[in-house]
């Protein structure tokens, strides 16, 4: 049984009025505000006011009326700017599913804007902490003091023509960053902005993501989001971000200004800039965690709606996210708050496409597990806002059957793990990888070539915010993630990474030239793999973490990009731009079909060769030679670019990977309609980039651990 609330004894300020169902969340109509909240469940919603600074509850209010399972009513005269929550009755009932407790003030799920921060307390439980019933118990305590408050915004600002950018597959290269991290020590970002909206708007950094010639930014998750509590106690905080409790308001902590256009500018900066703004977004759980997690939103509001439940025990549940709690999207209403949000971030706010993690959670059923026709992926496949957008899923989970690389549908693409751990190894010297990594780097045709998928679908990376920077992942063969607190127990230990004869930093020059040349090893096959290559932000200077593979929590000096170049770092960036340019001025490195090493007879050409040293093309037995680590291929541009049978006409390369530890005498093959080779990139050779021509036959001796990249010089 529940304890009956008694409202604030304050006269109400203004009548209220039914209003409607939608849109749900608070809408500010400039004469007054509709509020609309969700719950299948509830048998009454009130609606608390506070004031400006979220502290004080001046009047609650009772929503009069109830269509299709919404709470709604309508106060004229209200404002923008009017901070409110909600306190939700409905049976306190674990075993069913329901943890209704008007106790507990609730942060409306459509909130656009929060007002305060989340203070850890007892009072924040449904549940009596230490009651020998544990969350079957009910807590009286009221929370208010202690949550987060939505506010009403007002939507207004002038894009003047740049809400939107959206760079064409063919040419996009992502550039994963974190809010704080690529700016909290960047000189040119002042002081009193770094670590919000505004320092990542600053000129000199947009500009220097400019001239890397990347074309979309990626921020790690930026909705509100909670700094769990056994992490403060450890003097640690919520770096990364995934952890969210409501998903349409940006992170407080990133508005300098505490204004919501402050989000907005910024997006119009970057695609001022030519560069579209791509949001890593969390839909799969809440901060709210399991049964002993507090009750701030969706908990308080339907609990037995929003999530999923074990069948045979609703007190508990399934938990595919590994963090407590999974959102169910089987639920119309459920999956209708992850469409609005997206619709939201996308028409109100200026982002132009979205990464999912755990994106395999939110296409899972009851009974088939992951489902390629799930509501979600039907929702965002026909919508025609969402369909237009870059879809990028994290395809695995924790659950059974979590593992799903190259099964969505048509129009998302996917990370593509297997493109990290394959060229890791290949680069680290294992044997037997020749034949995966042909796959790899030909946007693995064997995951995505089906349905008409491009080869675009497959999103490269060497490394993302989890695991090894590019510069630990050459200095460290073990993790070193004491500062977590978890005695270096968090964090994977398969991260096919090498230190080449030292751990940690060094001195030696021999080990240090050797891990700069394996650092441009690592992004030149990141860069001239087919697909989409993705670039974690400090990769291109050699940023590190000290050993550290998973920096969740460290929101310092640990994860925050150093701007402080020495020569090397100044010298990988300049690598780093050139191989860009590269990847832009040659069309046949990022064609948009799958390249399978058919001949064509109808063209006479065939749209990808693989090359032996001895010149020849590769046979059975040279791909079955377990111990040789060299191979090239041939990229002919001749070859049929689009569906019209027709030539094409881009230039033809010639790729040589050598992982071994020793020189290769390379004989460089001969190819129709062409002279001779121009050598267009040597990773050993750096600091001399001067372009040489050599004649078909001529053997190059491939230095150790390198690669090469040769135009076709055509004959005139």
């Amino acid at each position: 049984m529940t304890k009956k609330q008694e409202a604030p004894k304050i006269e109400e300020f203004t009548r209220v009025t039914e209003g409607h169902p939608f849109p749900l969340g608070a809408t500010w109509d400039g004469q007054g505000v509709n509020f609309a909240l969700f719950s299948a469940h509830a048998t009454k919603v009130e609606l608390c006011l506070f004031d400006d600074e979220g502290k004080n509850e001046l009047e609650r209010i009772e929503l009069p009326e109830y269509t299709d399972e919404i709470w709604h009513g309508y106060l004229p005269n209200m404002r923008a700017g009017q901070v409110y929550g909600y306190r939700v009755h409905g049976p306190y009932d674990p075993g069913a599913g329901h943890r209704f407790n008007p106790n507990k003030l609730l942060i409306d799920p459509y909130a656009k804007q929060l007002v305060g921060e989340l203070v850890w307390d007892e009072a924040l439980f449904g549940y009596t902490i230490g009651h020998p019933d544990g969350d079957l118990s009910f807590d009286e305590r009221d929370s208010a003091h202690f949550v987060p408050k939505a506010k009403v915004i007002d939507p207004t600002f002038h894009w003047n023509g740049k809400r939107s950018y959206r760079a064409p597959w063919d040419k996009t290269i992502i550039y994963e960053t974190h809010v704080r991290g690529i700016s909290m020590r960047n000189p040119a970002v002042p002081k009193n902005l770094r670590g919000t909206f505004a320092g990542l708007a600053t000129p000199d950094l947009i500009m220097h993501i400019k001239d890397l010639g990347v074309s979309s930014l990626e921020l790690l998750p930026v909705h509100a989001f909670v700094h769990d509590n056994h992490l403060l106690e450890r003097g640690l905080r919520n770096y990364w971000g995934y952890n969210s409790i409501a998903f349409f308001s940006p992170h407080p902590e990133y508005l300098h200004s505490g204004e919501l256009n402050e989000f907005k500018e910024m997006a119009a900066s970057l695609h001022d800039a030519g560069i579209e703004l791509i949001l890593d977004v969390v839909y799969n759980h809440t901060a709210e965690g399991n049964e002993l997690g507090p009750t701030l939103s969706l908990r308080g509001i339907d609990n037995a709606t929003y999530y999923r439940l074990l069948p045979d025990n609703n007190r508990y549940y399934i938990n595919d996210s590994g963090t407590g709690n999974t959102l169910d999207l089987t639920h119309p209403c459920v999956l209708r708050l992850v469409t609005d949000s997206l619709r939201y971030w996308t028409t109100e706010m200026g982002v132009d496409g979205f990464r999912f993690d755990l994106g395999t959670i939110l296409a899972r059923d009851e009974k088939n597990g992951f489902n390629e026709r799930h509501g979600f992926n039907v929702s965002c496949r026909q919508d025609p806002i969402l369909s237009q957008l870059k879809l990028i899923a994290e395809p695995w989970d924790c659950g059974i059957g979590g593992y799903q690389v190259g099964a969505f549908p048509p129009g998302w693409a996917e990370w593509n793990d297997r493109f990290r751990d394959t060229v890791r190894a290949f680069w680290r010297g294992d044997h037997g990888k020749m034949p995966e990594l042909a796959s790899r780097i030909t946007a693995s045709g064997d995951l995505f070539n089906w349905g008409g998928r491009k080869p675009f679908a497959s999103v490269n990376f060497i490394t993302a915010h989890d695991g090894f920077t590019l510069r630990d992942l050459v200095s460290y063969n073990q993790k070193h993630n004491q500062a977590n607190g978890d005695d270096n127990r968090d964090g994977t230990d398969n991260n096919l990474s090498n230190n080449y004869g030292t751990e940690g930093d060094t001195k030696d020059p021999d080990i240090r030239a050797l891990r700069l040349r394996q650092m441009r090893n690592l992004l030149s096959t990141l860069i001239l793999s087919q697909g989409t290559p993705m670039l974690v932000s400090g990769d291109e200077f050699g940023h590190s973490q000290q050993g550290n593979n998973n920096v969740y929590c460290q929101d310092n000096e640990i994860s925050w990009l150093d701007w402080r170049w020495d020569q090397e770092a100044k010298a990988l960036v300049e690598f780093t731009r050139k191989l860009i340019r590269i990847r832009h001025k040659y069309p046949i490195l990022r064609r948009g079909r799958f390249l399978v090493g058919n001949y064509n007879e109808e063209l006479g050409v065939k749209d990808v060769s693989w090359i032996h040293p001895s010149g020849e093309e590769m046979n059975g037995d040279h791909w079955s030679q377990a111990d040789r680590n060299c191979l090239g291929l041939v990229m002919d541009g001749r070859a049929q670019p689009t569906g019209i049978h027709r030539r094409g006409s881009d230039a033809t390369l010639l790729l040589i990977l050598n992982a071994q530890q020793d020189t290769v005498d390379f004989k460089l093959p001969q190819v129709a309609q062409g002279s001779g080779w121009l050598k267009i990139l040597d990773t050993t050779d750096d600091d001399h980039p001067t372009q040489t021509a050599f004649q078909f036959g001529h053997s190059f001796v491939v230095k150790d651990r390198s690669i090469l990249l040769f135009e076709l010089q055509k004959r005139i």
